[in-house]
């Protein structure tokens, strides 16, 4: 749902909010508004900082950065260097210092921090009576961080000192340098002697210090007014500096108050010989990201991350959107490196991209392009850690492991979400319930935005359309479906509304900067807003949620978290005013990246405490993010338009979530705002299956659209769409325990399976599923009846449906007439499936498996399958089957080894023999030789089975590929179970076994 229009149903808020003048305000037909959001030039800090770039560039040579690093106060012990960093004012002027700590992790990954010690003694003085903290925001990490912070013992100093300079070895076998210069303060960041990261390369380091302001007082008179003393604020202006922002800011009506003045942090980033960079979502835009000081293709303005609720944003454009993650890698033949920039404030980024040609000269010496960075952030603390890979799979686990891994989601939650602005009674979601099952659809889940609310007052039910919900809850149960009711962090603020009589009487709303609570307004009209950096707010935000306080709610209900950026529709920027203070009186500037993330893990943690004993893994879906929000939640690309250029753009999207961190990620299929045409919604049904957050929405003044409204053959086709995805659904869940485990995206670009392949860098409309071969270019054209896919190696590739063979690295035309779905397999992969349409997930979880043998140019192939209940926590019990399938295309054997390492335990026990009947019944190998016509059985071996049975025959079937397409066999129903070891024998030989047993 959006915040920023207002149907028949919010008649009287709107005509308020209309009469106040209110800039945010927009109808349907008008794109973003730029005017309510700023630019670079508008926000004081990032004009002052880019305008430090520039005098930098234009002085050039004659350059001198004044930061410089003590050498008299270094100290390196554990692993943990610290010093202090002198920043050079004026002539004659104290130097400001500048506390520096480079921490070295076991894990290879080095950590930079920089603070400002009369900050962090608490030795400032605050403008007025404010009551917000003198310190530099220090707790970012707290939000962000869970693991991987080990020091290393390795870490060492080089033996040999150098003038002007020092080294650390670090990392595995001490491959890692960081060589850290004193005369302007700089570091660079080496692996196995190469520099890959340079800190402050162009001397933008900038950290603005606290300094006095100076106030005069003069006596005024006011008219009307009997002569009294006042104060008037004027700033005076040192030369050569615009302080005109310093002190207070305003933007569109409102006036940001400054108590601690200047506190912005700036450093410039380098990453020489790399071309590409990615990540730092959320934005717009394509995966490589472009440059943002101008030219032909690039952006004017740096990307920003300050989480906003950005009303139908627009394409290729470097604005904010709802979330923000910080990290950004860089990539390159044979490396890829990166860095995390943890801070939570308003933060700007620009990318400079400089190609270097090479010389004619120079014999061997090739040209290469430089990207530099410039990071700017308006408070907090410096806070930087280094990667230095090599490779995209290594930054995907150590960043998981510092931020956490994506959470283990119930098996319901990687199906079909059904949604729309609003379904308005419960006889509705009764209604649609019923045509799923009528048109044979299969769906798993049903949504309810605010319309399910009486009066906008969360934790209740209006009792005259949803009368009876449990009810309603109940059908829904007989299909293995569920329900996910909306809950915004905003509170009405009203009479005889226990919530919000709580909240303020216990003190845990968000406040002002008078310290008095927090009003703006959203959907109720006025507002308050839970204030989840209090644990006490949390404790009593997990009350909310018990089944005897949110009446109505069933074991099958869930939470979707919107508007949490926060959204205040009367806000700066239709936010929060950033003077506002949080829990310890940190000032809301400090912590808005990081706001919407407090408020999803409290309602993370409520759906578990909601009963005692219930053990159910928890389902969240919110809007804004922060690093870290992976490890409880899904997340959408927000409100979207029917718009084929808003499909193609999802894909990027969603593949620049998954590289950086957070891979449970969605966009709204069919498109929000607006209303498809049959043909884009069936295109966007056939992209979403690839989404791994899988959900259709729309707007309250769209048309209906469920997959059976378009009627045939659309209906059909989406139908056939939406049973690709269930029957993938075991590759998905296994796609989704690897992410859990190693941080790997679930969907993944060109460029994280093919590092080394330069000219597929920037491919970013196709994409492969897990490790499974499976790679997927969505239609994302009108009218287009063919895609191009691009294939980066020299395996074979095989249409999902008939087996036609691609082969070789380049662009390949496959046709894609409305009905068919561009899908590939690569060479090499085992891929497991389940072929029995059922009406949801929760129906399939006893249903035999299929497994399709795709085979490499080699004739071997592999892959896996993980499993568990799909529903509580017993799997952190290790009650979970995780098998390794290997087909051996030299012995032509087929094998099942088990990957769960861990040991026995009564919750493993009970649930293997829960699954001990569930078998393999099919067994499907494509790329077979011709010369496979002549078989006609193999020897299958089963461990545990009865002598009798322990080997025995199975048919095999041999099917001749008719054109381009590979012949391929199947084996069905060998008889062999998918939780135990087995060896399935396709080699022509006697009887007798040379291979030894099953394992």
């Amino acid at each position: 749902m959006t915040s920023s229009i207002f149907s028949s149903a919010y008649r009287w808020t709107a005509v308020f909010l209309l009469l106040t003048g209110l800039s945010c305000l927009f109808s349907p037909a008008v794109m973003v508004k730029h005017e309510n959001f700023k630019r670079c030039d508008q926000a004081g800090f990032c004009k002052r900082n880019r305008q430090y770039a520039d005098d930098a560039a234009a002085a050039s040579n004659s350059w001198s950065a004044p930061y410089s690093l003590d050498p008299s106060s270094i100290n390196f012990k554990d692993g943990q260097l610290s010093g202090t960093v002198l920043k050079t004012l004026k002539e004659g002027e104290e130097k400001v210092k500048l506390p520096l700590t480079v921490t070295f992790l076991e894990s290879g990954v080095a950590r930079v921090t920089l603070d400002e010690e009369k900050r962090q003694m608490g030795n400032i003085v605050l403008r007025g009576e404010s009551k917000a903290r003198k310190e530099r925001y220090n707790e970012a990490g707290k939000w962000a961080l869970v693991g991987g912070l080990e020091v290393s013992t390795g870490a060492a100093l080089s033996e040999k000192a150098e003038q002007g300079y020092m080294k650390v070895f670090y990392g595995e076998g001490g491959k890692h340098e960081a060589v850290i210069q004193y005369q302007p303060f700089g570091i660079e960041f080496k692996r196995d002697g190469e520099t890959h990261i340079k800190f402050n390369e162009r001397g933008l380091l900038n950290v603005e210090h606290w300094r006095q302001k100076i106030e005069k007082l003069v006596e005024g008179k006011k008219e009307g007014e009997e002569e009294k003393k006042e104060e008037e604020k004027r700033e005076e202006e040192p030369e050569g500096e615009d302080e005109s922002t310093w002190w207070d800011e305003s933007f569109g009506g409102n006036t940001d108050t400054k108590p601690r003045g200047p506190e912005a942090i700036a450093l410039d980033i380098s990453f020489p010989g790399y071309e590409h960079v990615f990540g730092i979502p959320e934005h717009a835009t394509r995966l490589s990201l472009k440059s943002t000081r101008g030219g032909e293709g690039c952006y004017n303005e740096p990307y920003r991350l300050y989480n906003a609720d950005v009303f139908e944003y627009e394409l290729d454009s470097p604005m904010t959107l709802y979330g923000s993650i910080p990290f950004m890698q860089a990539h390159r033949k044979g490396s890829t490196v990166g860095i995390f920039w943890l801070n939570g404030a308003e933060t700007w980024i620009d990318v400079i991209k400089t190609k270097h040609t090479a010389n004619p000269l120079s014999m061997g010496v090739k040209g290469h392009t430089d990207t530099q960075t410039h990071w700017i952030s308006e408070s907090g603390l410096l806070d930087v850690f280094v990667f230095l890979g090599p490779n995209p799979q290594d930054l995907a686990r150590q960043y998981g492991e510092l931020t956490g891994y994506t959470a283990m989601p119930q098996s319901f939650a990687i199906a079909y979400h059904q949604c729309r602005w609003n379904y308005v009674t419960d006889d509705d979601v009764k209604d649609v319930d019923r045509r799923f099952d009528k048109f044979n659809i299969p769906y798993d889940v049903i949504w309810l935005d605010i319309e399910y609310t009486h009066e906008k007052k969360y934790f209740t039910w209006d009792p005259l359309t949803f009368a009876n919900p449990i009810k309603m809850q109940k059908q829904l149960d007989k299909r293995e479906r569920k329900l996910v009711a909306i809950i915004d962090p905003h509170i009405k603020n009203t009479d005889n509304y226990p919530v919000i009589d709580e909240m303020k009487k216990k003190g845990l709303a968000v406040k002002n900067k008078d310290g008095n609570d927090y009003e703006g307004w959203c959907w109720p009209g006025s507002s308050m807003w839970i204030d989840c950096f209090n644990p006490a707010a949390m404790s009593w935000w997990k009350g909310l949620f018990k089944y005897d306080s949110f009446k109505g709610t069933a074991p099958n209900t869930f939470i979707w978290n919107d508007m949490n950026e926060p959204s205040v529709f009367n806000g700066p920027e239709t936010t929060m005013p950033k003077d506002n203070l949080h829990h310890d009186n940190w000032e809301h500037r400090d912590v808005h990246n990081i706001n919407g993330m407090t408020f999803h893990n409290a309602t993370y943690q409520a759906l578990i405490e909601r009963k005692k004993g219930e053990n159910r893994r928890p389902f969240v879906l919110t809007r804004s993010f922060y690093s870290g929000s992976q490890r409880s939640t899904a997340m959408w690309t927000g409100d979207n338009l029917a718009e084929w250029s808003h499909l193609e753009a999802s894909i990027p999207m969603v593949l620049n979530q998954g590289i950086s961190g957070f891979p449970f990620a969605g966009a709204d299929v069919g498109g929000f705002f607006g209303n498809p045409s049959k043909e884009l919604l069936t295109r966007w049904y056939q992209a979403g299956i690839y989404y791994p957050f899988f959900r259709g929405h729309a707007h309250i003044d769209t048309r209906r659209r469920e997959p059976y409204v378009p009627g045939s053959p659309y209906t059909e086709i989406i139908t056939k769409a939406l049973r690709l995805r269930y029957s993938l659904l075991p590759a998905w869940y296994t796609a989704f325990h690897e992410a859990h485990t190693t941080g790997a995206p679930i969907v993944r670009p060109n460029f994280y399976v093919h590092p080394d392949d330069e000219l597929g860098f920037a491919v970013d409309d196709q994409l492969y599923i897990g490790s499974t071969g499976l790679l997927a270019k969505p239609v994302t054209k009108e009218g287009a009846d063919s895609v191009s896919i691009y294939i980066a190696d020299d395996q074979p590739y095989y249409d999902y449906f008939d087996y036609t063979i691609y082969q070789g690295a380049g662009h390949h035309t496959i046709a894609a007439p409305l009905e068919k779905i561009p899908l590939l397999m690569q060479g090499g992969h085992i891929i497991p499936r389940r072929d029995r349409p059922r009406r949801s997930s929760g129906l399939m979880i006893y249903d035999p498996f299929t497994l399709v043998v795709v085979l490499n140019k080699d004739g071997s192939a592999e892959g896996s399958i993980y499993l568990d209940d799909g529903e509580t926590f017993d799997y952190q019990m290790n009650a979970y089957i995780h098998r390794r399938f290997f087909f051996d295309g030299q012995r032509q054997i087929m094998t099942s080894t088990n990957l769960n390492k861990g040991r026995i335990t009564v919750k493993l026990e009970s649930y293997l023999k829960a699954m001990e009947k569930v078998r393999v019944e099919k067994i499907i190998i494509v790329g077979v030789p011709k010369e496979w016509k002549h078989k006609h059985e193999v020897m299958v071996a089963q461990e545990g089975a009865k002598e009798s049975k322990r080997r025995r025959k199975a048919p095999i079937e041999f099917v001749e590929g008719t054109g381009k397409s590979a012949n391929w066999a199947v084996v069905r129903d060998p008889k062999i179970s998918i939780s135990k070891g087995w060896k399935i024998d396709f080699a022509t030989k006697d009887e007798d076994d040379h291979h030894g047993h099953a394992h």
